[in-house]
């Protein structure tokens, strides 16, 4: 059921899929998996484990995916190499990201250190997030932004540091 999901995810937002079964072969597709098998021994405290099979998906994918992290259902990385998504990101639903993003921390404190992002949101490539901030509901990270700040639901936020370019409230 779960590689039905991710390769369905695939499939509905990559355009250059043409099949289900071409999903397999996706870069992603083979990240989710080894994240999912270093988060099971991350969760049950083999860290060592944990942190070997990340480092070999690193070496195999070019993401670097930290088993702490927690990634939602529906997340799509496109063109992953050079990804790095630190310990204590938390990606929820229906997220894309692009390459070159690096979801980190600012400081080496304990703790909640890196960023959380809200569902339906894309990072745009090379966009830089960084420290405990969180990216709100359907919003959008222009490539190569720097965001230090929480951004709000629905906003467009670009450049360096990032700055709002669109906002739209919605009524609900």
């Amino acid at each position: 059921m779960l590689f039905k999901r991710i390769r369905k995810a695939i499939y509905e937002k990559d355009p250059s899929i043409h099949s289900l079964f071409e999903a397999y072969f996706h870069p992603w597709f083979r990240a989710f998996i080894y994240y999912k098998i270093s988060h099971f021994f991350y969760l049950h405290k083999h860290y060592s484990i944990a942190r070997w099979l990340s480092m070999k998906a690193k070496k195999k994918t070019g993401m670097e995916i930290h088993p702490g992290a927690t990634i939602g259902e529906g997340v799509f990385i496109d063109h992953g190499l050079g990804v790095v998504i630190g310990e204590t990101a938390v990606i929820k639903d229906h997220v894309t990201i692009f390459q070159n993003v690096t979801l980190g921390g600012r400081g080496n404190h304990n703790g909640k250190r890196h960023p959380t992002i809200e569902e339906g949101c894309l990072i745009g490539a090379g966009a830089k997030i960084l420290g405990n901030i969180t990216i709100g509901k359907n919003s959008k990270v222009g490539a190569n932004a720097v965001v230090l700040h929480d951004v709000p639901p629905n906003t467009t936020v670009v450049g360096i540091p990032a700055k709002v370019i669109k906002s739209k409230a919605r009524n609900s």
